[in-house]
Protein backbone atom coordinates (compact mmCIF):
# COMPACT_ATOMS: atom_id res chain seq x y z
CA UNK A 1 0.00 0.00 0.00
CA UNK A 2 2.68 2.07 1.04
CA UNK A 3 4.39 1.81 -2.48
CA UNK A 4 1.34 2.71 -4.15
CA UNK A 5 0.94 5.96 -2.36
CA UNK A 6 4.58 7.24 -3.08
CA UNK A 7 4.44 5.91 -6.89
CA UNK A 8 5.33 8.57 -9.36
CA UNK A 9 1.62 8.86 -10.19
CA UNK A 10 0.33 8.94 -7.03
CA UNK A 11 2.45 12.15 -6.61
CA UNK A 12 1.99 13.46 -9.63
CA UNK A 13 -1.91 13.41 -9.06
CA UNK A 14 -1.22 14.94 -5.42
CA UNK A 15 1.35 17.70 -6.87
CA UNK A 16 1.37 18.55 -9.97
CA UNK A 17 -1.23 20.61 -12.35
CA UNK A 18 -1.55 19.97 -15.71
CA UNK A 19 -2.34 22.24 -18.68
CA UNK A 20 -5.58 20.81 -20.32
CA UNK A 21 -6.76 18.36 -17.94
CA UNK A 22 -9.90 17.34 -16.21
CA UNK A 23 -8.23 17.22 -12.88
CA UNK A 24 -10.94 15.67 -11.27
CA UNK A 25 -10.71 12.46 -14.19
CA UNK A 26 -6.91 12.95 -13.34
CA UNK A 27 -7.32 11.82 -9.89
CA UNK A 28 -9.24 8.05 -11.00
CA UNK A 29 -6.97 7.80 -14.21
CA UNK A 30 -3.97 8.88 -13.24
CA UNK A 31 -0.82 10.30 -16.24
CA UNK A 32 0.63 8.19 -19.00
CA UNK A 33 4.81 8.49 -17.44
CA UNK A 34 7.16 9.31 -20.41
CA UNK A 35 10.43 7.49 -19.20
CA UNK A 36 12.36 7.53 -22.61
CA UNK A 37 12.26 8.59 -26.61
CA UNK A 38 13.78 7.62 -29.80
CA UNK A 39 13.44 8.80 -33.60
CA UNK A 40 9.60 9.27 -33.58
CA UNK A 41 8.89 7.07 -30.54
CA UNK A 42 8.35 7.74 -26.98
CA UNK A 43 8.32 4.73 -24.12
CA UNK A 44 6.35 4.90 -20.71
CA UNK A 45 7.53 3.89 -17.71
CA UNK A 46 6.05 -0.09 -18.27
CA UNK A 47 8.16 -0.14 -21.35
CA UNK A 48 5.04 0.08 -23.98
CA UNK A 49 6.10 2.13 -27.45
CA UNK A 50 3.75 4.77 -28.52
CA UNK A 51 4.42 6.91 -32.04
CA UNK A 52 4.08 10.32 -30.96
CA UNK A 53 1.79 11.26 -33.96
CA UNK A 54 1.51 15.15 -33.07
CA UNK A 55 5.45 15.49 -32.08
CA UNK A 56 5.09 16.41 -28.88
CA UNK A 57 2.28 19.42 -28.92
CA UNK A 58 2.95 20.02 -32.62
CA UNK A 59 6.73 20.64 -31.92
CA UNK A 60 9.27 18.18 -31.91
CA UNK A 61 9.98 18.04 -35.31
CA UNK A 62 13.52 16.60 -35.69
CA UNK A 63 12.17 13.64 -33.26
CA UNK A 64 13.53 12.33 -29.82
CA UNK A 65 17.07 12.16 -29.58
CA UNK A 66 18.80 14.19 -32.41
CA UNK A 67 22.79 14.26 -30.55
CA UNK A 68 23.46 17.53 -32.48
CA UNK A 69 20.89 19.44 -31.01
CA UNK A 70 21.93 18.01 -27.57
CA UNK A 71 25.50 18.98 -28.06
CA UNK A 72 24.69 22.51 -29.62
CA UNK A 73 22.97 23.14 -26.24
CA UNK A 74 25.67 20.99 -23.92
CA UNK A 75 28.57 23.40 -25.70
CA UNK A 76 26.95 26.54 -25.25
CA UNK A 77 26.23 25.92 -21.52
CA UNK A 78 30.08 25.30 -20.85
CA UNK A 79 31.13 28.86 -22.72
CA UNK A 80 28.22 30.91 -21.53
CA UNK A 81 25.01 29.44 -20.09
CA UNK A 82 22.87 32.78 -19.28
CA UNK A 83 22.96 35.93 -20.29
CA UNK A 84 20.24 38.47 -21.21
CA UNK A 85 19.60 41.02 -24.57
CA UNK A 86 18.64 43.84 -21.93
CA UNK A 87 20.81 47.50 -21.34
CA UNK A 88 22.63 47.02 -24.57
CA UNK A 89 23.74 43.75 -23.75
CA UNK A 90 23.89 40.92 -26.21
CA UNK A 91 25.63 37.59 -27.23
CA UNK A 92 26.69 36.51 -30.16
CA UNK A 93 23.88 33.49 -30.92
CA UNK A 94 21.25 35.56 -30.65
CA UNK A 95 22.78 37.93 -33.48
CA UNK A 96 23.54 35.16 -35.21
CA UNK A 97 19.99 33.84 -35.04
CA UNK A 98 17.83 36.86 -35.34
CA UNK A 99 20.00 37.65 -38.55
CA UNK A 100 18.98 34.26 -39.80
CA UNK A 101 15.62 34.58 -39.10
CA UNK A 102 15.05 37.71 -40.92
CA UNK A 103 17.04 36.45 -44.08
CA UNK A 104 14.42 33.18 -44.06
CA UNK A 105 11.56 34.81 -43.17
CA UNK A 106 8.29 35.78 -45.17
CA UNK A 107 7.68 39.48 -45.97
CA UNK A 108 10.11 41.95 -45.36
CA UNK A 109 11.19 41.30 -41.71
CA UNK A 110 13.60 43.85 -40.60
CA UNK A 111 14.21 42.44 -36.40
CA UNK A 112 13.69 40.09 -33.83
CA UNK A 113 12.46 39.78 -30.66
CA UNK A 114 12.87 36.37 -28.66
CA UNK A 115 10.59 34.97 -26.16
CA UNK A 116 10.05 31.65 -24.80
CA UNK A 117 6.74 30.50 -26.02
CA UNK A 118 4.32 31.22 -28.65
CA UNK A 119 2.04 32.56 -26.32
CA UNK A 120 5.05 35.37 -25.31
CA UNK A 121 5.53 36.24 -28.84
CA UNK A 122 1.91 36.59 -29.46
CA UNK A 123 1.49 38.27 -26.79
CA UNK A 124 4.44 40.92 -27.51
CA UNK A 125 3.04 41.66 -30.95
CA UNK A 126 -0.35 43.00 -29.04
CA UNK A 127 1.57 45.16 -26.91
CA UNK A 128 3.92 46.01 -29.64
CA UNK A 129 0.98 46.64 -31.58
CA UNK A 130 -0.66 49.26 -29.13
CA UNK A 131 2.97 50.53 -29.02
CA UNK A 132 3.49 51.04 -32.62
CA UNK A 133 0.06 52.99 -32.91
CA UNK A 134 0.79 54.87 -30.07
CA UNK A 135 4.40 55.78 -31.64
CA UNK A 136 2.71 56.86 -35.29
CA UNK A 137 0.09 59.21 -33.75
CA UNK A 138 -3.10 56.75 -33.64
CA UNK A 139 -4.27 56.37 -30.08
CA UNK A 140 -7.44 55.22 -30.90
CA UNK A 141 -6.34 52.18 -33.61
CA UNK A 142 -6.01 49.48 -31.18
CA UNK A 143 -8.78 46.73 -31.97
CA UNK A 144 -7.07 43.47 -32.62
CA UNK A 145 -9.42 40.75 -34.59
CA UNK A 146 -8.78 37.10 -34.73
CA UNK A 147 -10.42 34.16 -35.89
CA UNK A 148 -13.01 31.58 -34.10
CA UNK A 149 -11.71 28.23 -33.67
CA UNK A 150 -8.00 30.10 -33.96
CA UNK A 151 -5.55 29.55 -31.42
CA UNK A 152 -2.97 31.53 -30.11
CA UNK A 153 -1.71 31.34 -26.87
CA UNK A 154 -2.40 31.12 -23.10
CA UNK A 155 -1.17 34.80 -21.67
CA UNK A 156 -4.12 37.28 -20.61
CA UNK A 157 -4.07 38.60 -23.84
CA UNK A 158 -3.07 35.66 -26.26
CA UNK A 159 -5.65 33.60 -24.77
CA UNK A 160 -8.09 36.33 -25.40
CA UNK A 161 -6.87 36.14 -29.19
CA UNK A 162 -7.44 32.59 -29.06
CA UNK A 163 -10.93 31.65 -30.25
CA UNK A 164 -11.78 28.49 -28.35
CA UNK A 165 -14.34 28.99 -25.59
CA UNK A 166 -12.76 26.58 -22.98
CA UNK A 167 -9.60 29.18 -23.06
CA UNK A 168 -12.29 32.05 -21.72
CA UNK A 169 -14.74 30.56 -19.72
CA UNK A 170 -14.33 31.48 -16.13
CA UNK A 171 -11.12 33.00 -17.46
CA UNK A 172 -13.01 36.68 -17.55
CA UNK A 173 -11.52 36.72 -21.28
CA UNK A 174 -11.47 38.09 -23.74
CA UNK A 175 -10.21 41.50 -22.92
CA UNK A 176 -11.67 44.72 -24.47
CA UNK A 177 -9.88 45.60 -27.64
CA UNK A 178 -9.90 42.20 -28.78
CA UNK A 179 -12.62 40.66 -31.02
CA UNK A 180 -13.22 37.55 -33.50
CA UNK A 181 -14.30 37.00 -37.01
CA UNK A 182 -15.37 34.25 -39.07
CA UNK A 183 -14.26 30.69 -38.40
CA UNK A 184 -12.93 29.90 -42.40
CA UNK A 185 -14.38 25.85 -42.26
CA UNK A 186 -15.66 25.78 -45.57
CA UNK A 187 -16.36 22.39 -44.29
CA UNK A 188 -18.75 23.13 -41.02
CA UNK A 189 -19.69 26.70 -42.13
CA UNK A 190 -20.29 26.75 -45.85
CA UNK A 191 -23.64 27.67 -47.36
CA UNK A 192 -25.12 25.16 -49.06
CA UNK A 193 -24.58 25.23 -52.84
CA UNK A 194 -21.69 27.53 -52.22
CA UNK A 195 -18.13 27.30 -53.83
CA UNK A 196 -14.73 27.37 -51.59
CA UNK A 197 -14.16 30.54 -53.53
CA UNK A 198 -17.88 32.24 -52.70
CA UNK A 199 -17.21 31.62 -49.49
CA UNK A 200 -13.82 33.26 -49.56
CA UNK A 201 -15.02 36.15 -50.82
CA UNK A 202 -18.55 36.21 -48.32
CA UNK A 203 -15.80 35.87 -45.69
CA UNK A 204 -13.56 38.73 -46.82
CA UNK A 205 -16.45 40.76 -47.03
CA UNK A 206 -17.58 40.11 -43.75
CA UNK A 207 -14.29 40.90 -42.61
CA UNK A 208 -14.90 44.36 -44.72
CA UNK A 209 -18.35 45.15 -42.53
CA UNK A 210 -16.92 44.63 -39.12
CA UNK A 211 -13.79 47.11 -39.58
CA UNK A 212 -16.27 49.27 -41.03
CA UNK A 213 -18.78 48.57 -37.73
CA UNK A 214 -15.65 49.08 -35.23
CA UNK A 215 -14.69 51.89 -37.00
CA UNK A 216 -11.56 51.36 -39.67
CA UNK A 217 -9.36 54.29 -37.55
CA UNK A 218 -9.56 51.85 -34.32
CA UNK A 219 -9.03 48.53 -35.92
CA UNK A 220 -5.19 48.01 -35.28
CA UNK A 221 -4.30 44.74 -36.45
CA UNK A 222 -5.73 40.88 -37.90
CA UNK A 223 -4.00 37.61 -36.08
CA UNK A 224 -4.28 34.66 -38.40
CA UNK A 225 -3.07 31.12 -38.59
CA UNK A 226 -1.78 29.99 -42.17
CA UNK A 227 -3.58 26.60 -40.99
CA UNK A 228 -5.18 26.67 -37.97
CA UNK A 229 -3.97 24.00 -35.65
CA UNK A 230 -5.30 23.45 -31.84
CA UNK A 231 -9.05 24.45 -33.47
CA UNK A 232 -8.77 21.25 -35.50
CA UNK A 233 -6.30 21.48 -38.25
CA UNK A 234 -8.35 23.87 -40.22
CA UNK A 235 -7.03 24.94 -43.86
CA UNK A 236 -8.36 28.33 -45.31
CA UNK A 237 -10.84 27.80 -48.35
CA UNK A 238 -9.59 28.40 -51.81
CA UNK A 239 -8.52 32.26 -52.51
CA UNK A 240 -9.10 33.17 -48.82
CA UNK A 241 -6.09 34.70 -48.25
CA UNK A 242 -5.67 36.24 -51.13
CA UNK A 243 -9.18 38.01 -50.86
CA UNK A 244 -8.95 38.99 -46.91
CA UNK A 245 -5.75 40.77 -47.80
CA UNK A 246 -6.82 43.60 -50.10
CA UNK A 247 -9.18 44.13 -47.25
CA UNK A 248 -6.57 44.44 -44.54
CA UNK A 249 -4.15 47.16 -46.84
CA UNK A 250 -7.24 49.43 -47.58
CA UNK A 251 -7.65 50.21 -43.76
CA UNK A 252 -4.09 49.95 -43.13
CA UNK A 253 -5.05 46.69 -40.67
CA UNK A 254 -1.57 44.85 -40.06
CA UNK A 255 -1.72 41.42 -40.67
CA UNK A 256 -0.08 38.75 -38.02
CA UNK A 257 1.09 35.46 -39.15
CA UNK A 258 0.86 32.93 -36.13
CA UNK A 259 3.31 30.31 -37.73
CA UNK A 260 4.05 29.02 -34.23
CA UNK A 261 2.54 25.89 -35.85
CA UNK A 262 3.19 25.53 -39.82
CA UNK A 263 6.39 27.39 -39.33
CA UNK A 264 9.78 25.69 -40.16
CA UNK A 265 8.40 22.84 -42.31
CA UNK A 266 5.32 21.78 -41.59
CA UNK A 267 3.04 22.41 -44.22
CA UNK A 268 6.25 21.40 -46.98
CA UNK A 269 7.62 24.72 -47.05
CA UNK A 270 9.48 26.59 -44.84
CA UNK A 271 6.57 28.87 -43.87
CA UNK A 272 2.54 28.40 -44.00
CA UNK A 273 2.75 32.10 -45.07
CA UNK A 274 4.61 30.26 -48.49
CA UNK A 275 1.75 27.71 -48.78
CA UNK A 276 -0.94 30.26 -48.97
CA UNK A 277 0.19 33.23 -50.24
CA UNK A 278 0.41 35.38 -47.12
CA UNK A 279 2.28 38.85 -47.15
CA UNK A 280 2.62 39.33 -43.40
CA UNK A 281 3.66 42.65 -41.35
CA UNK A 282 4.66 40.46 -38.55
CA UNK A 283 5.14 36.85 -37.84
CA UNK A 284 4.94 34.66 -34.67
CA UNK A 285 7.69 31.60 -34.23
CA UNK A 286 8.16 28.73 -31.52
CA UNK A 287 7.78 25.07 -31.51
CA UNK A 288 9.89 23.87 -34.53
CA UNK A 289 12.44 26.92 -34.13
CA UNK A 290 14.71 24.85 -31.72
CA UNK A 291 12.74 21.03 -32.40
CA UNK A 292 11.13 21.44 -28.87
CA UNK A 293 14.69 20.85 -27.41
CA UNK A 294 14.48 24.01 -25.29
CA UNK A 295 12.02 27.03 -24.69
CA UNK A 296 12.58 29.08 -27.26
CA UNK A 297 9.77 31.79 -29.49
CA UNK A 298 10.37 34.99 -31.61
CA UNK A 299 8.40 37.86 -32.53
CA UNK A 300 9.69 39.05 -36.55
CA UNK A 301 8.81 42.99 -37.18
CA UNK A 302 8.71 44.64 -40.76
CA UNK A 303 11.47 47.41 -41.00
CA UNK A 304 8.66 49.98 -40.76
CA UNK A 305 7.41 48.77 -37.33
CA UNK A 306 10.82 48.08 -36.01
CA UNK A 307 11.72 51.86 -37.00
CA UNK A 308 8.47 53.04 -35.17
CA UNK A 309 9.49 51.88 -32.29
CA UNK A 310 13.18 52.39 -31.98
CA UNK A 311 12.37 56.18 -32.39
CA UNK A 312 9.20 55.72 -29.64
CA UNK A 313 11.54 54.49 -27.15
CA UNK A 314 14.07 57.09 -27.69
CA UNK A 315 11.74 59.65 -27.16
CA UNK A 316 10.56 57.54 -23.31
CA UNK A 317 14.12 57.09 -23.11
CA UNK A 318 13.94 53.06 -22.96
CA UNK A 319 11.47 49.97 -24.64
CA UNK A 320 10.07 48.68 -21.58
CA UNK A 321 9.30 44.98 -22.42
CA UNK A 322 11.37 41.88 -21.97
CA UNK A 323 12.01 38.22 -20.34
CA UNK A 324 14.89 37.49 -18.37
CA UNK A 325 15.21 34.68 -20.49
CA UNK A 326 14.78 36.56 -23.79
CA UNK A 327 16.99 34.97 -26.17
CA UNK A 328 18.24 32.67 -23.31
CA UNK A 329 22.25 31.66 -25.23
CA UNK A 330 21.52 27.79 -25.10
CA UNK A 331 17.81 27.98 -26.65
CA UNK A 332 19.70 29.93 -29.34
CA UNK A 333 22.21 27.64 -29.72
CA UNK A 334 20.04 25.09 -30.39
CA UNK A 335 17.76 26.74 -32.68
CA UNK A 336 20.61 27.73 -34.72
CA UNK A 337 21.86 24.55 -35.19
CA UNK A 338 18.08 23.05 -35.84
CA UNK A 339 17.76 25.58 -38.73
CA UNK A 340 21.21 24.10 -40.03
CA UNK A 341 19.70 20.78 -40.01
CA UNK A 342 16.73 21.29 -41.89
CA UNK A 343 18.54 22.79 -44.82
CA UNK A 344 21.55 20.52 -44.27
CA UNK A 345 19.37 16.99 -44.37
CA UNK A 346 16.88 18.99 -47.07
CA UNK A 347 13.44 18.52 -44.42
CA UNK A 348 11.78 20.22 -46.24
CA UNK A 349 12.09 17.60 -49.15
CA UNK A 350 11.77 15.30 -46.94
CA UNK A 351 8.01 16.74 -45.94
CA UNK A 352 6.93 16.74 -49.60
CA UNK A 353 8.16 13.21 -49.96
CA UNK A 354 6.02 11.88 -47.35
CA UNK A 355 3.59 14.09 -46.77
CA UNK A 356 1.36 12.93 -49.39
CA UNK A 357 1.55 9.47 -48.48
CA UNK A 358 0.21 10.68 -44.95
CA UNK A 359 -2.48 12.38 -46.57
CA UNK A 360 -3.52 9.59 -49.05
CA UNK A 361 -3.44 6.94 -45.65
CA UNK A 362 -5.84 9.44 -43.77
CA UNK A 363 -7.94 10.14 -46.63
CA UNK A 364 -9.02 6.04 -46.37
CA UNK A 365 -10.86 7.36 -43.80
CA UNK A 366 -13.20 9.18 -45.67
CA UNK A 367 -15.70 6.57 -46.41
CA UNK A 368 -15.68 5.70 -42.44
CA UNK A 369 -19.31 6.09 -41.11
CA UNK A 370 -18.10 8.34 -38.20
CA UNK A 371 -15.95 10.26 -40.60
CA UNK A 372 -17.57 13.53 -41.69
CA UNK A 373 -13.80 15.02 -43.25
CA UNK A 374 -10.60 14.61 -43.32
CA UNK A 375 -8.43 17.18 -44.06
CA UNK A 376 -4.73 18.44 -43.89
CA UNK A 377 -0.97 19.17 -46.23
CA UNK A 378 2.19 18.00 -46.07
CA UNK A 379 2.52 16.45 -42.69
CA UNK A 380 -0.58 18.20 -40.58
CA UNK A 381 -3.86 16.48 -40.66
CA UNK A 382 -7.69 15.57 -39.50
CA UNK A 383 -10.05 13.38 -39.27
CA UNK A 384 -13.17 14.63 -38.33
CA UNK A 385 -15.88 12.79 -36.74
CA UNK A 386 -19.36 13.01 -37.21
CA UNK A 387 -22.82 11.42 -36.13
CA UNK A 388 -24.21 11.71 -39.42
CA UNK A 389 -22.81 11.62 -42.72
CA UNK A 390 -25.64 13.04 -44.47
CA UNK A 391 -26.37 16.18 -42.38
CA UNK A 392 -22.85 16.71 -40.87
CA UNK A 393 -24.23 16.41 -37.56
CA UNK A 394 -21.53 16.66 -34.30
CA UNK A 395 -21.43 14.02 -31.36
CA UNK A 396 -23.32 15.01 -28.36
CA UNK A 397 -20.74 16.38 -26.64
CA UNK A 398 -21.38 14.26 -23.33
CA UNK A 399 -20.07 11.32 -25.46
CA UNK A 400 -16.48 12.61 -25.65
CA UNK A 401 -16.33 11.14 -28.90
CA UNK A 402 -12.92 12.76 -29.81
CA UNK A 403 -11.20 11.82 -26.29
CA UNK A 404 -12.02 8.48 -26.47
CA UNK A 405 -10.94 8.08 -29.83
CA UNK A 406 -7.58 9.72 -28.23
CA UNK A 407 -7.36 7.25 -25.59
CA UNK A 408 -8.21 3.99 -27.73
CA UNK A 409 -5.72 5.12 -30.29
CA UNK A 410 -2.93 5.72 -27.56
CA UNK A 411 -3.92 1.90 -26.07
CA UNK A 412 -2.98 1.15 -29.83
CA UNK A 413 0.55 2.50 -29.84
CA UNK A 414 -0.61 5.93 -31.05
CA UNK A 415 -0.76 8.93 -29.42
CA UNK A 416 -2.90 11.85 -31.17
CA UNK A 417 -4.65 14.75 -29.64
CA UNK A 418 -8.46 15.52 -29.92
CA UNK A 419 -9.24 19.26 -30.95
CA UNK A 420 -12.86 20.63 -30.84
CA UNK A 421 -15.83 19.19 -32.45
CA UNK A 422 -14.18 15.50 -32.06
CA UNK A 423 -11.29 16.07 -34.99
CA UNK A 424 -8.12 13.63 -34.50
CA UNK A 425 -5.37 15.77 -35.11
CA UNK A 426 -2.01 13.99 -36.82
CA UNK A 427 1.65 16.03 -36.60
CA UNK A 428 4.03 13.71 -36.52
CA UNK A 429 7.88 14.91 -36.40
CA UNK A 430 8.84 16.15 -39.61
CA UNK A 431 11.22 13.14 -39.77
CA UNK A 432 8.86 10.33 -40.19
CA UNK A 433 9.07 7.41 -42.55
CA UNK A 434 6.69 6.65 -44.96
CA UNK A 435 6.63 2.79 -42.85
CA UNK A 436 6.14 4.37 -39.66
CA UNK A 437 3.12 6.57 -41.11
CA UNK A 438 1.78 3.48 -41.87
CA UNK A 439 1.92 2.83 -37.90
CA UNK A 440 0.43 5.54 -36.97
CA UNK A 441 -2.50 5.73 -39.42
CA UNK A 442 -3.29 1.75 -39.25
CA UNK A 443 -3.11 2.00 -35.38
CA UNK A 444 -5.97 5.09 -35.49
CA UNK A 445 -7.69 2.73 -37.73
CA UNK A 446 -7.99 0.23 -34.99
CA UNK A 447 -9.32 2.90 -32.82
CA UNK A 448 -12.10 3.97 -34.55
CA UNK A 449 -13.10 0.94 -35.27
CA UNK A 450 -13.08 0.19 -31.74
CA UNK A 451 -15.05 3.61 -30.79
CA UNK A 452 -17.57 2.80 -33.63
CA UNK A 453 -18.54 -0.69 -32.32
CA UNK A 454 -18.77 0.79 -28.53
CA UNK A 455 -21.10 3.56 -29.57
CA UNK A 456 -23.35 1.00 -31.29
CA UNK A 457 -23.61 -1.19 -29.12
CA UNK A 458 -24.55 1.40 -26.31
CA UNK A 459 -27.05 2.72 -28.95
CA UNK A 460 -28.76 -0.69 -29.22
Amino acid sequence: MADRLNSPAARDVKFVMHPYTNMEKHKESGPLIVEKASGVWVTDDSGKRYIEGMAGLWCTSLGFGEERLIEAAAKQMRELPYYHLFTHKTHNPAIDLAEKLCGMAPGNMGQVFFANSGSEANDTAIKLIWYYNNAVGRPEKKKILARLKGYHGVTVAAASLTGLPYNHKDFDLPIANIGHVDCPHYYRYGEEGETEEEFATRLAENLEKRILEEGPDTVAAFFAEPIMGAGGVILPPKTYFQKIQPVLKKYDVLLVADEVICGFGRTGNMFGCETFGIEPDMVTVAKALSSAYLPISALMVSQDIADAVSKNSGKIGTFGHGYTYSGHPAAVAVALETLKIYEERDILAHVREVGPHMQARLREFQDHPMVGEVRGTGLIGAVETVADKATKRSFDPALAVGPKLMMAAQQNGVILRATPGDAIAFSPPLIITKSEIDQMVDGFAKALDQVHADLNKAAA
